[in-house]
């Protein structure tokens, strides 16, 4: 059998499993959700030895070091995945919900109401707590989801799938609402992205290179969650107290996730007093700053090209520019910024209000860490990716972004 039969198989089912998934209500799908999240917990042993197999091949083949953190499970990244399904399940069900409705002037009247997209596929590397999210952010959102995610996860991914499987099965709904996408090569990753008609949108979750693959060579309708080439920008009215603060924690962190910060600015006015504390904290902290020339003035740091201006690292390393004023911070963030998330530090309400219009980025923050920049810290559950496109959704991509929307149209004889 071909592949791209194998993954039409697999898609058919979903669309099944999708058809009664969208008529069920919050709380079949809220307690599914639970059951999901304590079968992860209960069964936490067999999820960490099919993880460690991974984590192991990862290891013997080289692969970098903030690979294997993406990859790696442990008991808290466990606890975690649960409850951000428990998070989900204690979120209002956006299916139903009017957007919109009127009474129009010929009397029909109108409602914009959200549906489901029906087969959602996800493309993605390495994480596979992406795994857990993307089933219980579809599954509440009424949508069947087809998963492919590396190869170097397949261990993994196997048993989260025939975990989350069997606790849907358990309280009464189509475990193939939540499906692997069979294959491990190249593929059945092109085969995913050519079922238009039984897959309704993609959504792909990754590095640049994977993001790029799906957007270009996929027929199917493709939601794009974008690198993250973060900036933070210390103003010359910024609490440099603060702004060290907020350097270092979108810095070091976390460093292997898109909205953890890749490049500094920092205002000529302070810059005399501010690198030599943020260039000493960072270098405690394990980062290696590739700086212009300012900042190459400070011992240890690199010299910085336009290709360390524009990389996201996900490591520990930054880049780093003095710049003359706010004008010249905005046109450095318009050119390099991958426009995921940008941070301004000032105590200047005019300047915060010129970066937050100006800055063309799914989020900006003003005072915040770029880590903030995640669907569970807005309130939204375990998010499922961050889009940095403006069609269909854009920033953080919870429940409601998740769905379509449809009108419903009543009237009493109406013709036209």
């Amino acid at each position: 059998m071909s592949t791209q039969q194998d993954v039409i198989d697999v898609a058919t089912r979903a669309r099944a499993a999708s058809l009664v998934l969208a008529l069920a209500t919050r709380a079949q799908k809220d307690a599914a959700l639970l059951a999901m999240a304590q079968a992860l917990l209960d069964r936490s042993e067999e999820l960490l030895a099919a993880n460690a197999e991974d984590v192991a091949r990862a290891v013997a083949d080289g692969t970098a070091a903030n690979i294997i953190d993406r990859l790696r499970l442990t008991r808290e990244r466990l606890d975690a995945m649960a409850q951000g399904l428990r998070d989900v399940a204690g979120l209002p069900d956006p299916v139903g919900e009017v957007v919109r409705g009127s009474t129009l002037p010929n009397g029909l009247e109108l409602r914009q109401l959200r549906v489901p997209f029906g087969v959602v596929g996800m493309i993605y590397e390495a994480r596979p707590n992406v795994t857990a999210d993307a089933a219980g952010i579809c599954l509440k959102s009424g949508n069947a989801v087809l998963l492919r995610g590396s190869s170097s996860a397949r261990s993994s991914n196997a048993a989260i799938v025939a975990v989350l499987r069997d606790a849907a099965a358990e309280t009464g709904l189509d475990p193939d609402a939540i499906q692997l996408v069979p294959g491990d090569t190249h593929d059945s990753v092109k085969a995913l992205m050519r079922a238009r008609g039984h897959v309704d949108v993609l959504i792909p979750r990754g590095g640049a290179g994977l993001i790029r693959s799906v957007v270009e060579e996929s027929t199917v309708p493709v939601i794009e969650t974008g690198v993250g080439n973060c900036h933070v920008y210390v103003d010359r009215a910024a609490d440099l107290d603060q702004a060290l603060s907020i350097v270092l924690n979108a810095k070091t962190h976390r460093t292997s996730v898109c909205n953890a910060a890749e490049s500094l600015l920092v205002h000529a006015d302070v810059a005399d007093e501010f690198l030599p504390r943020v260039v000493t904290a960072l270098q405690e902290a394990g980062v290696t700053i590739h700086g212009d020339g300012r900042f190459q003035a400070h011992d240890g740091v690199l010299p910085a090209t336009d290709d360390d201006f524009e990389r996201e690292y996900l490591s520990l390393d930054i880049s780093a520019a003095v710049v003359a004023d706010l004008d010249a911070a905005l046109a450095h963030i318009r050119r390099f910024s991958s426009k995921h998330s940008d941070a301004i530090v000032t105590a200047d309400q005019q300047a915060a209000r010129r970066f937050a219009a100006e800055v063309d980025s799914a989020a900006v923050l003003v005072n915040a860490s770029t880590r903030f920049t995640d669907g569970g810290e807005f309130g939204f559950g375990a998010e499922i990716g961050i889009s940095t496109q403006k069609l269909h959704a854009r920033g953080p991509m919870g429940l409601p972004e998740m769905t379509s929307t449809k009108y419903v149209v009543t009237g009493d004889g109406h013709v036209r």
